[in-house]
């Protein structure tokens, strides 16, 4: 007559051969994940902290051949830099592309710019602002 056993055959179940290979694993993925974090700390730091000059446009009035755009520019007091703007036909053609610069001891600027086009254009778009 045989005993039949209770037990888990030995090495079957659990995971006390794998647990270092765990903890080495939880590490190295902890510190994955804080780089990971302060990368992106960084970037959103030099994007929000480093940025001199930012603009939005407020409105726009279309014309025959050009665009008339109030665009308000918020920047350092002495920066200097330029905002590109562009237009677009209704077909999605680009009808117009110019750069303003903007200078001055003034940290805000409120100016209706007139983008000249090629043709009559429906969209007055902010592409970015740069400081010098």
């Amino acid at each position: 007559m045989s005993t039949v056993s209770t037990r888990p055959p030995e090495g079957r179940y659990g995971r006390s051969s794998d647990a270092r290979a765990d903890r080495t694993l939880k590490v190295v993925g902890g510190v994955l994940g804080a780089l990971l974090l302060a990368l992106v700390g960084y970037f959103g730091w030099h994007y929000v902290g480093q940025n001199k000059i930012s603009a939005e446009v407020i409105e726009f009035d279309v014309r025959k051949d050009a665009v008339d755009v109030h665009l308000e520019v918020r920047k350092d007091a002495g920066a200097s830099g330029y905002c590109t703007l562009r237009s677009q036909a209704r077909s999605g053609a680009e009808v117009g592309r110019a750069d303003f610069r903007f200078d001055g001891d003034g940290t805000r600027i409120d100016k209706v710019v007139t983008l000249r086009t090629t043709a009559r254009g429906t969209t007055a778009e902010l592409l970015g602002c740069h400081a010098d």
